[in-house]
């Protein structure tokens, strides 16, 4: 399959992100990775040109293709195949209980500045434990920046600065796997950076039990707000009172002078409990 040949008759909009997938090797590592059964439904974000689409459509009983793209469409409803149902639709807007009536796998090739946005609309925030579009995914198989792909599943134990929000939530709310990493030549355009196709499964449960999420998010956010900031001050900086952290510290066994990235989510947890308790016992005394 010469997808090259066939990218390079689209014109790419680059106020859309869009860079065509046109490496058949890493095209069947996606299919490999999302490992559909012919009874199974898939959602695919981003179907572009439908290089992989045609492929899900192959191993799948039913293929959701959102595409924003109206030209991308017109290519998209060439493919010969009946299984694939196109839908002209930002997936920021999407509500998936009315695409799907019980959990499917997604597949998606998105533009790497919405990565975080589109992670947040399809697991939710740490503290929307309900959140509705969770509730109707398994897997996720992502194609993100690489740099990205570190942070998604990065811990405290990572090199360098990976270690973030974005590594919590994805963690949080799933199991995060790295399948490999895809050089810029495997694109058309190719992009100036390199890709990696990572795996997410949608945990039963969260990772943490929490007893108070929304706490929890506030402290992680304060703290990884102001990364050079050590944990006293960066939560001092995120509004939290200086006295009540000092001795949730102390509490907690943590050095006031390390830094959020230090810190597990187990940590953040033990933690987000004390100030609770040290808040409770403030507003008591």
């Amino acid at each position: 399959m010469d997808y090259l040949a066939r990218a390079r008759q689209f014109r790419a909009k680059k106020r859309l992100g869009q860079n065509f997938l046109i490496d058949s090797g890493i095209i069947q590592k996606i299919i490999e990775s999302a490992d559909l059964s012919d009874d199974e439904t898939v959602i695919e974000i981003g179907a572009g040109l439908g290089f992989v689409t045609e492929e899900l459509a192959k191993k799948a009983k039913r293929v959701i293709a959102i595409e924003i793209d109206f030209d991308a469409i017109k290519e998209l409803t060439s493919l010969p195949y009946s299984n694939i149902e196109i839908v002209n639709q930002d997936i920021l807007q999407a509500e998936l209980s009315k695409l799907v009536e019980n959990p499917v796998k997604i597949v998606a090739n998105i533009p790497y500045y919405i990565t975080s946005p589109i992670l947040v609309h399809l697991l939710g925030e740490i503290d929307q434990t309900e959140y509705e579009n969770r509730k109707y995914i398994k897997e996720i198989i992502l194609m993100v920046q690489w740099e990205v792909a570190k942070r998604l599943i990065a811990d405290e134990k990572s090199k360098n600065k990976d270690y973030g929000l974005l590594s919590i939530l994805a963690n949080f709310w799933s199991e995060t796997e790295l399948i490999c990493k895809v050089p810029s030549r495997s694109f058309f355009p190719a992009p100036k950076v390199d890709s990696a196709i990572i795996k997410l499964t949608v945990r039963e449960k969260p990772v943490l039990e929490l007893d108070n999420p929304k706490l929890f998010r506030r402290v992680i956010q304060a703290s990884f707000g102001m990364r050079r900031k050590n944990l006293k001050n960066a939560l001092t900086g995120g509004g939290f009172n200086s006295e009540i952290i000092l001795k949730a510290l102390e509490k907690a066994d943590i050095d006031p002078a390390r830094r959020g990235e230090t810190l597990s989510m187990e940590e953040f947890k033990t933690l987000s409990n004390f100030i609770k308790e040290c808040e409770n016992a403030d507003d008591k005394g």
